[in-house]
């Protein structure tokens, strides 16, 4: 007895995807340009994780509300001040870039006190515990590190889905992959938001959510061009469309989850957040109408005799025409 109906798309669905490959791969390449596009442009609002600055620690007498002390800092001008707590909620991380845009010892003092007098209440003052700046270098080593993460993840999957698949998947998923990333990046730097390392962390985690989607369908086209005496592009619309109801509902309780981060995890979640959520939006439509459309282009194309088990090789090609 079914108690639940998790099939969401109903699996005799036979909605043509392939018929739009063009238009859906045009978009993609549109999307893509206007996103390298704002990065050239505009380039990115970087944070002080990459551009170094101000870093106070406070403590209240009793537990601080971190949303109200933010607000207080905005009004008196550091409107991107991050404020997080650590320790016992009386303790707060307050990390801004001074008004003066210079480094110096008075400056700092200046801006800490600033700080001080803008996060505290009448009836829950604070103390400077510490204070100190952070240079532009840290922020510049944190920047390749995230470089050498991205260039770690894409020669990953690139090893990955070769060895399970076959090269031609490899490229098909990256340049998927990379176009997710990319579009999420380009609204960063077209919104002028701020970039920092929970963006970069967002950024990570869409390549994996990216190419994990892209894997199921590909997983299915294998099966179906071992199994199905039909043309190539037949095959991958049946696969789209069989996988379409998991895409879907995987998509939903992801991104369900990922709201709940975006209203509950506060201003410094929020980048991630966003750039998850996009991500997943992005990943999901780039699976179902860029992934397999790659599988027809050029010297993507994918033909049975790429899919077949290289063990059975000629005897088992010359039963499947």
């Amino acid at each position: 007895m079914k108690l639940f109906p998790l099939h969401l798309v109903p699996n005799d669905t036979n909605i043509n995807f392939m018929r739009l490959r063009w238009i859906s791969l045009g978009v993609a390449v549109l999307l893509a340009v206007g996103a390298i596009a704002a990065m050239a442009v505009n380039g990115f609002n970087y944070a002080l994780d990459f551009t170094g600055g101000t870093v106070v620690e406070l403590r209240f007498q009793q537990p601080a509300e971190v949303d109200g002390v933010r607000d207080r800092l905005a009004a008196a001008g550091y409107e991107s001040a991050q404020v997080q707590t650590f320790g016992s909620g009386s303790d707060l991380l307050v990390r801004l870039q001074p008004h003066e845009g210079k480094v110096d010892t008075e400056t700092n003092n200046r801006t800490a006190q600033e700080v001080l007098n803008a996060a505290s209440l009448p009836d829950n003052t604070a103390r400077i515990m510490r204070n100190e700046f952070v240079g532009p270098q840290v922020g510049k080593e944190l920047a390749l590190n995230g470089l050498y993460a991205l260039i770690f993840v894409v020669v990953g999957f690139l090893i990955y889905i070769g060895f399970r698949f076959e090269w031609k998947f490899a490229v098909a998923a990256i340049f998927t992959t990379l176009h997710d990333v990319l579009i999420v990046a380009g609204f960063f730097a077209l919104t002028g938001r701020e970039f920092d390392l929970t963006v970069l962390a967002g950024l990570l985690s869409v390549m994996g959510f990216s190419i994990n989607d892209t894997i199921v369908v590909f997983d299915r086209v294998r099966e179906n061009f071992r199994n199905l005496r039909v043309e190539p592009n037949e095959i991958l619309n049946r696969s789209i469309n069989q996988t379409l109801s998991r895409t879907i509902i995987t998509s939903f309780v992801a991104f369900l989850t990922v709201l709940a981060l975006y209203i509950y995890g506060g201003g410094s979640l929020e980048g991630m957040a966003i750039s998850q959520m996009m991500g997943i939006v992005i990943g999901t439509i780039s699976s179902i109408f860029i992934a397999c459309p790659l599988l027809t282009m050029g010297f993507l194309t994918v033909t049975k005799q790429d899919l077949m088990p290289k063990a059975k090789e000629e005897a088992a090609l010359a039963r499947r025409p």
